[in-house]
């Protein structure tokens, strides 16, 4: 695979995530608006956006034939903590722009910025950490 089609993958694949993240975020909020509904829409929405962006990582990017649950657990553990930096730069991004502006489309905006800069530093780091075994670079 070139590298143009790597990327262009792992991108649309983090816009698909985007768009689960956020729209589970929405569902959530419209159940309850509060600040515990905030903190609630923020954990279900990475939550959902995690899982759906590791079977398409692991599948389509990584190519990663590793199955079972041993090795789906030790991976998914890996790529989770290497979530961990990529998370905190992601929700300090929406959470910064909601405290700032207060409205939802700041926040929004912030969430999209903070996840494209977190999917940027998280290729790099699953590549080297997680998937270590598998087909992770294009050629050129």
């Amino acid at each position: 695979m070139s590298l143009q089609v790597l990327i262009l993958r792992y991108a649309f694949f983090a816009l698909l995530a985007t768009v689960a993240n956020l729209g589970t975020q929405r569902a959530v909020l419209a159940l309850d608006g509060s600040a515990r509904g905030f903190a609630l829409a923020v954990l279900a929405g990475t939550a959902v956006g995690l899982v759906l962006k590791y079977i398409l990582d692991k599948r389509w990017i990584f190519f990663d034939t590793a199955s079972g649950a041993r090795a789906h657990g030790r991976k998914f553990s890996l790529y989770t903590a290497m979530g961990l930096v990529t998370t905190a730069i992601f929700w300090g991004m929406e959470t910064a722009a909601f405290m700032i502006w207060g409205t939802d489309l700041a926040r929004e905006a912030g969430a999209v910025l903070g996840l494209a800069i977190g999917y940027v530093v998280k290729f790099h780091l699953d590549r080297r950490f997680v998937f270590t075994g598998a087909l992770a670079g294009a050629r050129a």
